[in-house]
């Protein structure tokens, strides 16, 4: 789910950037510097990239102001972890901007609800499911992968609504009418995506996977 331009007023737009940025610094911060040296971990990085930058420039308008697209940040999160997630979805953001799929003017809110929403809705899901569940490869498949995937689907579609009824871009009732009830129905495209590739990387390539460990969900279970 993403905004497309006209839609936010001066003062939401220094909002988002003041959010936005905040996060951004956090994320320059605390992200693993170091291990990018290593090589294989720096290709994985820039397949992400890529990746995201080709699933975000597959989209369709729902109405004046508000565009979908498939996210896929569930599973660059359990991939690369919190902080190289943010920075990676932002660069492949700025990608899509140049090549003219995403709106400039509005990229801070986007960059909000289309990278830092989901990293954290899937971060904070993966430590509490850690916590309350047993390591299972199917309990991090399922759980961690398919349905927060498509949780984060949903968080995403009911917080871009929500900006554009703030912004007085769109109504409450033309939203109600017109867009919320197809919202349900993005939940299982984002979670099938998101698990599914999920799945297959943790079976041949587990290694790119960092939130994932055989000796945690597969041995001894």
């Amino acid at each position: 789910m993403e905004l497309t331009g006209g839609v936010l007023g001066s003062g939401a737009l220094s909002a988002f950037w003041v959010a936005y940025l905040a996060v951004l610094a956090l994320a320059l911060r605390l992200a693993p510097w170091r291990r990018l040296r290593d090589t294989p971990l720096l290709h994985v990085v820039g397949g992400v990239c890529v990746s995201l930058m080709v699933l975000w420039s597959l989209r369709t308008g729902l109405m004046p102001g508000l565009e979908f697209h498939l996210l896929g940040m569930t599973t660059a999160t359990l991939m690369l972890g919190w902080s190289l997630s943010v920075l990676t979805g932002s660069a492949a953001l700025v990608g899509v901007a140049l090549a003219g799929f995403a709106e400039w003017d509005v990229l801070p809110a986007t960059a909000f609800l289309t990278v830092v929403l989901p990293v954290t809705i899937t971060q904070a899901l993966l430590v509490l499911v850690r916590t309350a569940m047993p390591k299972h490869f199917f309990v991090y498949v399922f759980v961690n992968a398919f349905l927060t995937g498509g949780v984060v689907a949903l968080a995403v579609g009911y917080l871009a609504a929500g900006v554009l009824i703030g912004a007085g871009a769109a109504s409450a009732t033309e939203l109600r009418q017109n867009v919320l009830p197809f919202f349900p129905l993005m939940f299982f495209p984002e979670a099938f995506v998101n698990g599914f590739v999920t799945s297959v990387l943790v079976g041949l390539r587990p290694e790119w996977v960092s939130s994932f460990r055989d000796e945690e969900y597969l041995h001894g279970k």
